[in-house]
């Protein structure tokens, strides 16, 4: 068991082929199954110009739900990636609970969750819930989840707000987080 914790270099793929993005280039590297990267490409960004289409026809019945903050867009958002960005961002978590073992007792513990992680889930959760739904091709499904993440529905936003749900449930534990496991 080492006694010293090693820093390790993250390794950062390369930027997407068409935007030029490292964040797309992970979603597509977790969307890939059998090393299949051009498939997930090119399910990508179908999905992404099937996200743009029904932004142009349908404007009026895709905007966002509004804010808790009273925060509404001023602005039509158009374009796919926009609405892709702000779906990542209401379906990333905020709070996530671990488990720590502390004299004996087991308890889940709230705690924040950081930002590579906070974007990682946000993906995972997306991607699930795209694959979960049925009877459409994946370019699709993967539109009508980010489209539903955006409104602030469908079943990603669902689990983060379930997550958030354990963390307050559990905020009375919230004292444990300084025993922290690094």
């Amino acid at each position: 068991m080492p006694r010293k914790s090693r820093s390790y270099d993250k390794h950062t793929p390369l930027p997407d082929l068409k935007f030029g993005s490292v964040k797309y280039a992970k979603f597509i590297n977790y969307m890939m199954q059998n090393g299949k990267k051009n498939v997930a490409r090119k399910i990508f960004y179908d999905a992404l110009e099937i996200v743009t289409e029904k932004m142009k026809s349908a404007p009026a019945a895709a905007t966002p739900a509004p804010a808790a903050k009273g925060e509404g867009n001023k602005e039509k958002v158009l374009d796919g990636r926009q609405v892709f960005d702000i779906a990542l961002k209401n379906v990333s978590p905020l709070m996530e609970i671990k488990g720590r073992r502390i004299g004996g007792s087991n308890y889940q513990v709230p705690m924040e969750v950081m930002e590579p992680r906070r974007t990682t889930l946000g993906m995972k959760w997306m991607i699930a819930a795209a694959q979960s739904r049925k009877g459409a091709p994946m370019r699709e499904k993967l539109a009508a989840e980010i489209m539903d993440a955006y409104n602030k529905i469908g079943a990603a936003v669902k689990k983060r707000d379930d997550t958030h749900r354990m963390a307050e449930a559990n905020k009375a534990f919230a004292h444990f987080a300084r025993f922290n496991r690094r």
